[in-house]
This record gives C-alpha cells, structure tokens and sequence, in this order.
C-alpha cells in the first residue's frame, strides 16, 4: 500500500515539526506574557474573562503565521525564523495597542470586556494579516 508507505515515511517528519512548533508556543507564551503588564495565568484562575480573551487572541496571532510557516516552510529553520518574526510583530502590536488605550492595563484587571476583546481581536487580525503574508 503506497499510502501506508508514504504516511510512516512521514511520521518523523510530523513529529520534528510538532515537537519544534509546541516549543515555539511555549516561547511565545513565556515572552509575551512577559511583556505584558498584567498577570494572564492568576487573572484567568481568577475568572477574568478579559484578560483570557486577551491572551487567546494574541495565542490565535502567532499560531496562524505559524501553521502557515509550517504548511510553506522548506525547513525546521525556516519554521523558527519566521515563527520568530511572528513573536516580534504580536509584540509590536501589543506595544502599539497600549499606547492607544494607555488604561489597558487596568481595564483588562478590572475584567473589561471590551479592552479584552480588542486586545484579542487586534492580535487576531495582525496574525492573520502576517500569516497570508508569509505565503509564497
């Protein structure tokens, strides 16, 4: 069965790209909220919807560019490099969007919905803007 052949001739290869990309986002994750001023992790156990939508957002920004990166990419290297391009622009746009709404910080601790919502929604779009542009 060629299909049987092809899929275990596949499988390392899967598996390098999804043990690669799994630690990407978890890089991601580490900086970003780093970045951030808030505490994502304890505002989400305390039930802040806000700042959860928030980081989904931002998560949904650096994944699209990513699954792009890895359906397009010719290598593991170019995967991270561009993945790392992806982290600068999520960070970029986190830096602007604060300086567009300089109460972010306090309306995404007060569990606003809508500072959270444009937050994840800003990151959102930017993802997905830098996604179609990493096709070639």
């Amino acid at each position: 069965m060629p299909e049987l052949q092809w899929l275990l001739a596949a499988i390392p290869n899967f598996a390098r790209y999804i043990v690669v990309s799994f630690a990407l986002l978890f890089v991601f994750i580490w900086v970003y909220t780093l970045l951030t001023p808030w505490r994502e992790f304890a505002l989400i156990r305390q039930g802040n919807t806000a700042a959860a939508v928030a980081l989904v957002g931002a998560l949904l920004g650096f994944c699209l560019p990513l699954a792009n990166t890895i359906a397009h990419s010719a290598s593991l290297t170019d995967l991270v490099l561009w993945a790392g391009v992806a982290l600068v622009v999520q960070a970029l746009v986190h830096v602007g969007l604060r300086f567009l709404l300089p109460n972010l910080m306090q309306s995404i601790e007060a569990d606003r919905m809508a500072s959270g919502v444009t937050a994840g929604g800003f990151a959102a779009c930017f993802g997905l803007i830098n996604a179609a542009c990493l096709t070639y």
